[in-house]
């Protein structure tokens, strides 16, 4: 069973996104803006050393603007693989809404869209 490991937040206005969630939640929220992309880590909960939650079933997450694609919040799935999930979903009638790109040394990252027109994420980590 795959397991989700990571939520994102659309905004129109980051910084007020920002200023909610620490103020309403007390997430730390940190700048990983890179390549051009601006987008915020959420930490929800307390991380090891590779970032990963310290207590079981907790995950965090990410602010970004919001876009054509992304409008509401998302969730990413772990999977073994990006590309053979990729296939699977094209071949249950969903489909890719961003292609796979690498994040860091940790992993990959796609948007796919179900059935239904829901967007959501898949992660593949870097073993």
């Amino acid at each position: 069973m795959n397991k989700v490991v990571h939520f994102e937040i659309p905004a129109e206005d980051l910084d007020r996104a920002n200023e909610f969630y620490k103020r309403i939640f007390g997430w730390q929220i940190k700048d990983v803006s890179m390549n051009g992309m601006t987008y915020f880590i959420a930490t929800t909960v307390a991380t090891d050393s590779k970032n990963m939650p310290m207590e079981a079933g907790a995950i965090n997450g990410g602010l970004m603007k919001r876009s054509k694609d992304v409008r509401s919040p998302v969730f990413a799935i772990d999977v073994d693989s990006i590309d053979e999930y990729t296939k699977k979903i094209k071949s249950a009638g969903g489909e890719v809404v961003m292609p796979k790109m690498q994040v860091g040394d940790m992993g990959y990252y796609a948007y796919v869209k179900d059935t239904e027109g829901n967007v959501f994420g898949i992660w593949e980590t870097i073993r």
